[in-house]
């Protein structure tokens, strides 16, 4: 689900879990529904916990572990449509900018020593030549 807004991911969980309630005859973990849909448990869980915070599922945590529950799915219509990236994407982008900008930051660092470098040698070929000639 890398490109949908949050009004198509909560229609897909909420489908997700009605389908394996439907197909096992018992709630569904964030697990079985990643499974179901191909996401991964990382993103699956993201959705599942905002999902959550809008009151569109419960998480019951129980001796079976995690369950997933409908609680409100009219509560989906009155989510945007047109928030493509999420919190999490701005934050990635910015991360990545910054790994971007300290790796540029390495390469001219790097050029710079090897500058440095080619000059030390260019200065000591230039001496031993001089010292060279005297003899």
């Amino acid at each position: 689900m890398p490109d949908q807004d949050i009004y198509t991911r909560a229609h897909l969980i909420v489908a997700a879990i009605r389908i394996f309630a439907h197909q096992h005859a018992l709630p569904p973990s964030v697990e079985d529904i990643c499974n179901l849909l191909a996401l991964s448990p990382e993103q699956g869980h993201h959705v599942c916990r905002e999902l959550q915070r809008l009151e569109i599922i419960d998480v019951i945590e129980s001796a079976f572990g995690v369950k997933l529950f409908v609680k409100n799915h009219l509560a989906i219509e009155d989510l945007s449509r047109d928030e493509k990236e999420s919190r999490l994407d701005e934050e990635l982008k910015k991360f990545q900018s910054s790994k971007k900008e300290i790796y540029h930051k390495i390469e001219s660092i790097q050029a710079q020593q090897a500058e440095k470098k080619k000059n030390l040698f260019a200065e000591l070929e230039k001496n031993l030549k001089a010292g060279l000639e005297k003899k």
